[in-house]
């Protein structure tokens, strides 16, 4: 397997403005020449991380990958842009992770056919963002081809900037301060839901006090409204950031027998993965 590191600033200089540096890190499993699979076209995950916008977890990066992997996909984190860096920075470098896929797909035996965004709470909101805004205007200002995603997975996700729900700090952190009157509307994913949005898997916990299960009940309500097909999974146990739920990801004190019931979200995805994609 080949794994190496993109400097996104290295190939798109605007990406680099006032000190970013996002970085995508590219995980390529090689193709098994001896079983006749010298080109075989695989399957593709964009991996965005959670951290409330002030950060990108490395709980919900690479360990998600390694899950990926283990399906046959070939799988791209991005380290995106966080606070003190603004919207609309990490829509484009998204857009930039899509344009590489694009680019080298043939050196990578990547299907352009099959390539998938997942994200994690804040990392949620942007996969969910992107899905249905990958052909906005200060995107495509940039990236006038931007590509659409074939599928997104959204786990435990921001998405409304309501604030009955919303998790206030990733919308501070990401646009500088909290979104009011028509911005409300701007910012929340579900009100951003159309007929183009991708196929969707998401889950969620009842538990979640961080990010409040309500916003991926108003997501699937959009989606169902808009007749886009989508796989709903609500566990009854699990606080927020459980991101593989087992011991790869999580301590002893907050992996109990109640939480481990939210681990059934990685065989739930790849049954819906196999009839979807």
């Amino acid at each position: 397997m080949k794994i190496f590191d993109i400097k996104l600033k290295e190939k798109y200089e605007f990406l680099g403005d006032e000190g970013r540096n996002p970085t995508l890190t590219c995980y390529l499993p090689y193709n098994l020449v001896e079983m006749g699979r010298a080109d075989e076209m695989r399957p593709c995950m964009v991996v965005c991380p959670g951290g409330g916008y002030a950060y990108c977890s490395e709980r919900e990066a690479e360990p998600i990958a390694l899950k990926f992997l283990n399906w046959g996909f070939n799988v791209f984190v991005l380290n995106y842009s966080c606070a003190p860096h603004r919207y609309p920075v990490q829509l484009r470098e998204v857009a930039a992770t899509f344009e590489e896929i694009y680019k080298n797909a043939n050196e990578w035996h990547c299907d352009t056919t099959k390539i998938g965004i997942i994200g994690f709470s804040a990392g949620g909101h942007l996969a969910a963002n992107y899905s249905n805004a990958y052909n906005c205007g200060v995107v495509r200002e940039v990236f006038p081809d931007s590509k659409k995603p074939s599928f997104s997975v959204l786990s435990y996700p921001v998405i409304s900037a309501n604030e009955t729900n919303a998790h206030k700090g990733s919308f501070i952190n990401l646009l500088g301060t909290y979104p009011e009157g028509d911005d409300v509307e701007k910012y929340s994913c579900d009100k951003l839901v159309s007929f183009d949005t991708p196929p969707t898997f998401i889950w969620h916990t009842t538990e979640d006090q961080v990010v409040p299960v309500q916003n991926s009940l108003v997501y699937a309500t959009a989606l169902a409204d808009n007749n886009v097909p989508f796989s709903l999974r609500i566990y009854p146990y699990g606080v927020h950031g459980l991101s593989t739920v087992d011991y790869l990801t999580l301590d002893d004190d907050r992996l109990d027998v109640k939480t481990a019931l939210a681990h059934q979200w990685l065989q739930d995805l790849k049954a819906w993965m196999d009839k979807t994609i």
